[in-house]
């Protein structure tokens, strides 16, 4: 399987997330906001980070690169494509998928383990207990009466969390495309693969979970 992750100047997260597919056999190539790229990967990953030092807002100057006109081209063809934290602001800032991400309702930085519910395509997937780290300040998913209502019709929230974090409307943490090839999601699984934290969840690795049903997925 190979996989491409866009990275833009300001994304820090784009080395956890080739380290995570690496382990799950992935021929990973990077590939650099401004320069076109040949569609010829199984995923496309936008990492997160700070895009252009979220100048403007979240993932909006990120929107226009160059790399992103190759990405949707790829979204055309149907390449499964997964956005994480501010690389789901980038695909709501592309129209890839729908609302927006803004400030966090407590106007600080979060920074923390959260308890996750899987809907969607990732409906019992999950254990009871399973949570993921979050790292954001525009993590607080909006978007008008009728696109939730879209949304919840067609099964597209993929992550809730358990309990409110961000403000985010019908506590989203993750929703999919129409034809479930496009994901964005505010937690890291990226930095839940390894027992490197003395904590009740890093233990568990549960971002393997995710990645694994990522797989499922496109088989």
């Amino acid at each position: 399987m190979k996989a491409g992750v866009l990275f833009f100047p300001g994304t820090n997260c784009d080395q956890d997330l080739l380290l995570a597919l690496k382990e799950f056999k992935f021929d990973v190539d990077l590939l650099w906001f401004d320069d076109s790229f040949k569609i010829e990967h199984d995923f496309y990953f936008v990492p997160g980070g700070f895009s252009y030092g979220d100048y403007l807002r979240g993932g909006a100057l990120a929107a226009k690169s160059k790399s992103m006109q190759d990405l949707i081209q790829a979204v055309d063809q149907g390449v499964p494509v997964i956005g994480i934290c501010n690389g789901f602001q980038i695909l709501t800032e592309s129209h890839l998928l729908p609302g927006a991400l803004i400030r966090n309702s407590s106007l600080k930085h979060i920074c923390k383990w959260v308890e996750l519910e899987g809907h969607g395509v990732f409906e019992g997937k999950f254990e009871e207990d399973y949570a993921l780290p979050v790292s954001h300040s525009e993590g607080n998913f909006i978007c008008d009466d009728s696109s939730l209502k879209q949304l919840q019709d067609e099964d597209r929230i993929v992550l809730r969390y358990k309990n409110e974090v961000n403000g985010s409307i019908d506590r989203i943490a993750g929703i999919s495309s129409k034809n479930q090839k496009v994901i964005g999601l505010m937690p890291h699984p990226e930095r839940a693969i390894y027992k490197l934290i003395d904590s009740k969840y890093s233990t568990r690795q549960f971002g393997r979970n995710f990645f694994t049903e990522l797989l499922n997925l496109a088989s």
